[in-house]
């Protein structure tokens, strides 16, 4: 499927070879009309094509040749479009008859793989950066610190700018670092008056292991053990032991409220604050835990697509030990000037490709999130957003001999944080970026979505929208989601829920209506709390969101 620059689908699918999008490094593509411009190669004079428009015909060159380089004009000079492998294999047989000449000079060698070499090093490190986002937000915007736990007193708002946040439960996040104070203890209180539900990670976001009822204690309550890397010591019997292969990490928690209403967000909000967070030398007397309420914070954790994104690759270069399935990196971050124990410090040359680079990875990334995933129900939108092999890599922790899904795991940590050792047990989720008809979710427009009675949940459902742009919350809106959860939410006479998105609420639907921004697309992600056994048989069915007509959508207020 083509896009043109107003974002519709057109043709019979998206994305033939997404893979094709990193083949070779490229200048940049230009969403504009008339022109795409790629600094890498020479202006070449126009041949009278009358469909030269913008990204459609970019994507077009992509899916006919499977490559990804566009030749134009720069801006205001009449272009014409050509076949890029054609003038590449012209300029290699002109470099053949200079007899011994090479085609490229060793200048533009080493830019080349510069550039190609950033472009997998985003793809390859992105969980850690997107790790590293959070925790300077930690720092920065929270003026907390490691062996601390920030939370929301609230449903998280706008404010709370990580990566498809859940706005209907109470976030809890704990970063740890085990380097100075050794292992840590976080203790998860019995599922007696609340539930937490959640996963201890490291700093790559690979699952240790679950919490709470869905965990290892299995709502009992119990105290997970951090190990920092090569620990020698002895675990005493009575905590659940995780031995990390890095220094930092943290941990994603959410404390359940029953209800939106002010006495059950009270009673969720002092149930975890029952955790504690302490290292195993002060066990026999914890120190008093520090807990941040970040409600009023814009807790900015968006992941910076330019030079921001390699200084937070180097931090956790810098810091953490080599894991042995990634010394294959070490050289080649090494030729992008990150390496163990020097400085990262580009010149402006290398900063300018670097730059590029990593916008190159964001937009392969996009693509690949949009083609990668196989529809949940045939013939429909919704998708669960990710691959069977990248599933089985973190509930093994990686350890598989013949897989290391780098590519899927790079498109999850571009749109989400956290990971789940044992995904289905406690929640699952799916997302949809188009409506019933294929077309991309438009915030200028009206949608329902029909939401089928006796969602087959232990705790509860819930539909959120994101920016599609940053996947993080729309900002200034007041509210994301609807959930079984919010109160005064209207159910029909047959126990479904409508929920409607659109810049504007349908007359008398307020209560179930989902704010969306004109010129903004956006997605929508469908949380599933204990889900049950029709969920995963496909029995009970998510129907997709549907746009509304034009008379429905006029009656908004």
């Amino acid at each position: 499927m083509a896009f043109d620059p107003s974002g519709e689908a057109r043709g019979p699918h998206r994305f033939s070879n997404p893979a094709s999008l990193r083949a070779r490094p490229r200048g940049g593509v230009g969403n504009c009309q008339g022109q795409i411009s790629i600094d890498r190669y020479a202006p070449i004079a126009c041949g009278g094509r009358s469909d030269c428009s913008g990204a459609a015909l970019a994507l077009a060159w992509q899916e006919e040749l499977g490559y990804p380089d566009m030749v134009s004009s720069r801006a205001g000079q009449v272009g014409k479009w050509v076949n890029p492998t054609l003038a590449k294999r012209e300029r290699i047989e002109e470099s053949r008859e200079r007899k011994g000449q090479m085609a490229f000079t060793s200048s533009e060698l080493a830019e080349r793989t510069l550039q190609r070499r950033a472009v997998e090093a985003a793809i390859w490190g992105i969980p850690a950066v997107n790790y590293d986002a959070m925790y300077q937000a930690m720092v920065r915007d929270a003026k907390g610190s490691f062996n601390q736990l920030a939370y929301w007193s609230r449903p998280s708002d706008w404010k709370n700018q990580t990566l498809t946040p859940n706005t209907d439960a109470l976030y809890i996040m704990a970063f740890t670092n085990t380097k100075e104070v050794g292992p840590m203890v976080l203790e998860i209180p019995p599922a007696d008056e609340g539930t937490i539900v959640g996963t201890v990670m490291d700093c790559w976001q690979s699952a240790l292991e679950d919490v709470g009822p869905a965990g290892v204690d299995k709502g009992k309550g119990g105290k997970y053990l951090t190990l920092p890397p090569a620990y020698r010591g002895i675990a005493p019997p009575e905590y659940i032991v995780l031995p990390s292969p890095n220094y930092e990490g943290y941990a994603l928690l959410r404390s359940i409220p029953k209800s939106e209403s002010e006495a059950d967000i009270a009673k969720a909000v002092a149930y975890l604050k029952r955790i504690r967070l302490y290292p195993l030398w002060a066990a026999g007397n914890p120190p008093q835990t520090t807990f941040l309420d970040v409600k009023d914070v814009v807790f900015d954790a968006n992941i910076p697509y330019d030079q921001r994104f390699f200084e937070g690759l180097d931090r956790i270069v810098q810091l953490e030990p080599w894991l042995d399935r990634d010394r294959v990196m070490i050289d080649m971050l090494k030729s992008i000037g990150i390496e163990k124990g020097r400085p990262f410090a580009p010149d402006a040359q290398t900063a300018d490709i670097l730059k590029a680079a990593v916008q190159e990875a964001h937009e392969w990334l996009t693509a690949h999130y949009e083609s990668a995933y196989e529809p949940f129900y045939p013939g429909a939108h919704w998708f669960f957003p990710a691959d069977p092999e990248f599933v089985d890599a973190i509930a093994t922790s990686f350890k598989g001999s013949n897989a290391y899904p780098i590519d899927s795991r790079g498109t999850t940590y571009y749109y989400a944080f956290s990971s789940v050792k044992h995904m289905g047990a406690g929640q699952y989720y799916l997302f949809v970026t188009r409506d019933k008809s294929g077309h991309v979710l438009n915030g200028a427009k009206s949608y329902r979505l029909s939401v089928p009675p006796k969602v087959p949940v232990r705790q509860y459902w819930s539909a959120t929208v994101y920016d599609f742009a940053t996947h993080a919350l729309l900002r200034n809106l007041d509210r994301a989601s609807r959930s079984s959860l919010t109160e005064g939410l209207k159910t029909n006479a047959d126990g479904s829920t409508d929920v409607y998105f659109g810049p504007k609420p349908p007359s008398g639907k307020q209560s179930n209506w989902i704010p969306t921004r004109p010129g903004a697309r956006f997605e929508v992600l469908f949380r599933l709390y204990g889900p049950e056994k029709a969920v995963f048989d496909k029995t009970w069915r998510l129907p997709d969101i549907e746009e509304l007509a034009a008379d429905q959508a006029q009656q908004a207020a």
